[in-house]
């Protein structure tokens, strides 16, 4: 495998670029955008939506041209060797995985409402995602609440269309914007997170978050059999 140092930037900002597909077709674009639209909805803050997150995974499924950002945010790197032979191989399948997905969603929508996914309201698209995935739609999550706390998978290899979907909607909602989501950092802005201004920014150390840590204390209140030496 070849060293990603190595690589050529080959591809400027997405923000630069027309607003159209790459990889879906404007029917395919405009039944992810309401899907994510329903995984992320709108309320008083910003959903998936105005986060773009449909033109991320747009960009994500286009082929090797929108993989890897350069490390300053400048453009994307020229996948090379094995490496783009592997990710050949993964995005083809996303590709055939998304399509078939999307021909179910307009199958489930058709047979239950009469009409394509695209072209229904909220309350009915929620109905289709939940035949689709075979789970019902959740409720609302509290911070604090009781339950399972678990590392956010970021590997979508192994998953079925509708974890997929899932999983790259909320990627396209909070990821950085330099791979076409969250745009106007729409995502960031909704849950308070003070996101770098540019991908630059987080590899000259002008990126930070020094008041979070704590500038003065004794490492006894840090470390507990200290604290029982000093008593």
């Amino acid at each position: 495998m070849t060293s990603r140092a190595n690589w050529q930037i080959v591809r400027r900002s997405i923000d630069a670029e027309p607003e159209s597909p790459l990889f879906f077709t404007e029917h395919e674009w405009a039944t992810i955008e309401a899907a994510t639209a329903r995984i992320y909805p709108t309320d008083q803050a910003p959903g998936a939506r105005e986060a773009k997150a449909a033109r991320f995974i747009d960009r994500y499924l286009s082929g090797l041209d929108y993989i890897f950002a350069s490390a300053d945010g400048s453009g994307f790197l020229r996948i090379g060797g094995k490496d783009a032979d592997a990710w050949g191989t993964r995005i083809e399948r996303l590709q055939h995985k998304y399509r078939e997905g999307i021909r179910q969603m307009d199958e489930i929508a058709t047979q239950a409402f009469s009409v394509q996914f695209r072209h229904l309201d909220d309350s009915r698209q929620d109905r289709v995602l939940e035949i689709l995935s075979g789970a019902p739609k959740p409720t609302g999550v509290r911070v604090a609440e009781a339950g399972e706390a678990h590392v956010q998978n970021i590997s979508d290899d192994a998953l079925d269309f509708f974890s997929a979907l899932a999983l790259h909607t909320r990627q396209g909602t909070f990821c950085d914007p330099v791979y076409g989501g969250n745009a106007g950092r729409a995502g960031w802005e909704a849950i308070g997170f003070p996101g770098p201004q540019s991908l630059a920014a987080t590899q000259d150390c002008t990126y930070g978050h020094k008041d979070k840590f704590l500038a003065d204390f004794e490492w006894a209140d840090l470390i507990p059999h200290l604290r029982n030496k000093a008593g």
